[in-house]
């Protein structure tokens, strides 16, 4: 009886095959490539363009800039990192708020987000003159025009996911007799956070463009106010070296964003890796 039995089992399914780890080495060397080739481009087109130094410097001439004045750079990086943060942070406390406001309230909701649309229409750096004039010299107005740019996308991302919360999870909530705000805590916020986290992604780059652009238009220190006055006294060698501080500097801080993201919703990277 048992030989019969086991003959009519049915087979058992093959294990599904795991996908092969990602060592630490390729997720290092990818980046690195793509650098490499980016610098290759780079010195390729500078070198058969043709072109004077002073049009297009190839990267060995901005390397060689960059080691003339390698603190003063660095400080001016320092500058600007430090006003990108500054003005991103206030931008995440203002936009989570009303993007809250805007999912809990129809009405709040009707009457913000014209608002919000007519305003983000607006371009930018036609404020940049009036919010020196508002604000005086100094970094408050570099603060305001980073936080003017990355706003939007934090107040549309909350909304949009704190709305698109799973409608099972919120009779759940209710069978439980929990209250509004522990729903909201317990659910509905948990549920919005991977959503929220794309609309800070996005703005991060937003907000060192928003406060380059306040350097340029009338700041005094940082990296915006290197590349306005390098550029009008013929240093692009030096311009252009600011330029690739700016790249680092947005890069470093939009993967510590991503390192926070995966530090706080863990799941969101297990559900991504076994795609």
């Amino acid at each position: 009886m048992s030989e019969l039995a086991t003959a009519q089992a049915p087979a058992e399914a093959p294990a599904p095959r795991r996908r092969p780890a990602r060592g630490a080495v390729p997720a290092v060397a990818w980046p690195v490539l793509g650098l490499a080739l980016a610098v290759f481009a780079w010195w390729l087109a500078a070198r058969l363009a043709g072109l004077p130094e002073v049009v297009l410097p190839p990267p060995q001439s901005v390397l060689s800039a960059f080691l003339v004045l390698p603190a003063y750079l660095v400080e001016q990086t320092w500058v600007t990192a430090r006003l990108t943060l500054v003005g991103f942070a206030l931008a995440v406390v203002g936009g989570v708020f009303i993007g809250v406001a805007i999912a809990g309230s129809r009405w709040v909701e009707r009457m913000v987000s014209p608002l919000l649309v007519a305003f983000n229409a607006v371009p930018k750096i036609a404020l940049a003159p009036l919010l020196f004039v508002w604000l005086e010299l100094g970094e408050r107005p570099i603060i305001a025009m980073t936080f003017l740019i990355c706003f939007f996308p934090i107040v549309l991302s909350t909304a949009a996911g704190l709305l698109s919360t799973p409608a099972d999870l919120v009779e759940l909530a209710r069978s439980l007799d929990a209250s509004r705000w522990q729903a909201f805590v317990k659910v509905r916020l948990p549920a919005a956070l991977p959503q929220i986290f794309v609309g800070l992604k996005v703005a991060m780059p937003l907000a060192v463009i928003g406060a380059v652009v306040g350097e340029m238009q009338g700041g005094e220190m940082g990296l915006g106010t290197v590349i306005v006055q390098t550029s009008g006294q013929g240093d692009s060698a030096t311009a252009f070296a600011a330029i690739v501080l700016l790249s680092l500097v947005s890069i470093l801080l939009y993967y510590a964003l991503v390192g926070v993201e995966r530090l706080l919703l863990p799941w969101v990277r297990a559900t991504a890796a076994a795609r």
